[in-house]
């Protein structure tokens, strides 16, 4: 198989935009100029068609580290062979001024000899629009220049290129002391000329990138028993956002199987509003107070929007703003794997999910709690969302996980309403804010009554996914998170329980390790099984700590299930959305919302233990 294992990429980025860097040292996903714009590498997707931008030794018998520059997005891929030592240093520039330095848009890759020789090959081969539009190649002086499907890109190099087949490649010895510098870079209009790479100028980008990073995360307030592994969370959090807005891609990578071989494939490069809640805690936890307030303007420009028939707010939107989300498949791709459909766009973004409007609301109080006081015109924007969720909040919908079967009364959405309910009544409590309070209170209570009465099998002993099911869901997890319940209530030890039993005795644990339903009993629309969410493994640990606070066995074993968990991250501390049966990552990759997870579940784990 030509398809480097999921976990073996690292990722890279500008806050526009990101790239996947193989162990092997090929970059094998880059959208430009940012998250949700077309491929121009996309190999990950079609070894054969969807283009590359490889470093790596011509030698066999190599062996290879990845890592990343101390407390930094900049990473180092190493290659070991009897001859010598290589290392390749990737990164997108950040920080200082990105015109005078002339370093918008760029990818710099530098690769030294550390020690001894060795002989190395460079294979640039774009392949634009998805690989729908071939390139057109022009060699200059100083390197090559790229134009297809309105984006046209320059390489500079420090050695000399030649063309092969669909791009431009280079063959090169390095001894130890030498480098050679190749710098990828959007250019404005036609096809200027690519300036090479001046002395030093590399390794200037290389410390105001290293710089900027260092500075970022010193922010960092977590100093608990798993800082590195929340500073790396957080690290790869940053780098999926996108700075001009403060959106928050779910993931930079669409398609990536949930499953190998599978249609589970689904494209992530955009915001949902579902992670609101979870990424305003979460940074707002860990000190990072200004990304929170961008988020959080970015939020309030939706929920500032006029609806649609399904409601006040989309579930989805593009990094921008934008709603033109169109689900289309790329047939012309064969997929990770030959994993088809590639898709692009997403159609979930037409769906009804109620769920929304609990996790925004839940935002907006935590913010106005932990950064800022919201003021009363986004309270009155908020005011109607809650509003709309009192008339509403009994109808079915699709729910938290966007199943593509029938609609129906899913616990999640409707537990959340009554979170859209609760924190609406808090912010005009703590504030004073004027709002309907007799009827949200008399709404709040019913949605209470309602999940308990028919939320609940009396057969299972838990919280089951839907109304009139008994199938068991991992998003009841979130019920003591939400404060919906209490974590010692006896329903509530029952549902962890039950969740927490394997497989084959009606759970949907595996080591520990948690599907978020099982697809035998919960039909979604789908056919094909999947691998245990990752976000939902981390919410069990979560909800375990909360339970440890009157029972001391159930924090003890949080803490057994949260190393167990992150023995599951990559060489890199990287989390896709999913676990499969030997270990493997799957899904889109690295995945926003597990990094969140793993933050919460860190803060609150450590927290407990030291009251402890």
């Amino acid at each position: 198989m030509p398809y480097l294992p999921i976990e073996k990429y690292g990722v890279i980025g500008n806050l526009r935009t990101a790239a996947l860097v193989g162990m092997n040292g090929s970059i094998d996903w880059l959208c430009l100029p940012r998250f949700d714009s077309p491929s121009v590498f996309g190999a990950i997707l079609d070894d054969a068609k969807g283009g590359r931008f490889r470093i790596a030794p011509t030698l066999e018998q190599l062996r290879h580290k990845q890592f990343y520059w101390p407390d930094t997005n900049v990473l180092v891929t190493r290659f070991l062979h009897p001859d010598g030592i290589a290392e390749l240093e990737d990164y997108m520039p950040v920080g200082g001024d990105p015109q005078s330095s002339g370093q918008a848009d760029q990818l710099i890759r530098r690769v030294r000899a550390v020690r001894g020789h060795m002989t190395l090959r460079m294979e640039c081969t774009p392949a634009f629009d998805y690989a729908r539009a071939a390139a057109t190649i022009h060699l200059t002086d100083h390197g090559a220049c790229f134009e297809g499907a309105g984006l046209t890109i320059g390489l500079s190099s420090s050695v000399p290129l030649k063309r092969c087949d669909g791009g431009v490649t280079a063959e090169f010895d390095v001894h130890e002391g030498d480098e050679a510098v190749f710098v990828l870079r959007i250019l404005e209009s036609g096809c200027a000329p690519c300036p090479c790479p001046r002395t030093g100028e590399a390794h200037e980008r290389f410390l105001e990138t290293v710089h900027y990073w260092q500075k970022w995360i010193s922010k960092c307030t977590y100093r608990g028993r798993w800082r590195e592994s929340v500073q790396r969370s957080a690290l790869a959090l940053k780098l999926m956002t996108y700075e001009p807005t403060g959106a928050i891609v779910a993931a930079p990578t669409t398609s990536l199987p949930e499953g190998v071989g599978g249609t589970r494939n689904w494209d992530y490069r955009y915001t949902w509003i579902r992670d609101a809640a979870f990424t305003v805690y979460g940074l707002l936890r860990i000190g990072f107070t200004e990304e929170a307030v961008r988020f959080m303007d970015w939020l309030r420009d939706r929920y500032r929007e006029p609806g649609d028939g399904n409601g006040p707010l989309h579930i989805l939107y593009r990094v921008d703003g934008s709603i033109d989300l169109h689900e289309e498949v790329l047939s012309h791709l064969d997929g990770y794997a030959g994993s088809k459909p590639v898709r692009i766009g997403n159609g979930a973004a037409d769906q009804l999910q109620l769920d929304i409007y609990g996790e925004l609301m839940d935002s907006a109080y935590l913010f106005n709690k932990y950064a800022a006081p919201l003021g009363f015109d986004a309270w009155v924007s908020l005011r109607k969302l809650v509003d709309w969720v009192a008339d509403n909040w009994q109808r079915i919908d699709q729910g938290v996980w966007e199943v593509r079967g029938e609609p129906r009364q899913f616990v999640f959405s409707k537990f959340m309403c009554w979170v859209a309910m609760d924190r609406g009544l808090r912010l005009a409590q703590k504030r004073s804010f004027p709002a309907d309070h007799i009827r949200w209170l008399k709404v709040r209570d019913e949605i209470y009554e309602d999940v308990m009465r028919h939320g609940w099998s009396k057969t299972r002993q838990a919280f089951t996914q839907a109304y009139g099911s008994d199938a068991l869901d991992a998003s009841a997890l979130l019920m003591p998170l939400t404060f919906f319940t209490a974590a010692n209530d006896p329903r509530m030890l029952k549902t962890i329980d039950a969740i927490r039993q394997p497989l084959h005795k009606g759970g949907l644990a595996a080591d520990g390790l948690v599907y978020r339903y099982r697809v035998d009993e919960a039909d979604d629309g789908m056919t094909e099984e999947e691998g245990t969410f990752n976000m939902c493994s981390f919410w069990l640990v979560e909800a375990l700590t909360r339970a440890g606070q009157t029972n001391p066995r159930y924090l003890d074993e949080a803490r057994l299930l949260f190393e167990r968990i992150t023995g599951y991250a990559n060489h890199l501390g990287l989390y896709a959305e999913q676990t499969g049966l030997s270990g493997e990552a799957l899904g889109n990759f690295p995945q926003a919302f597990t990094h969140l997870a793993h933050i919460s579940a860190a803060f609150n784990l450590d927290r407990a233990l030291g009251s402890r």
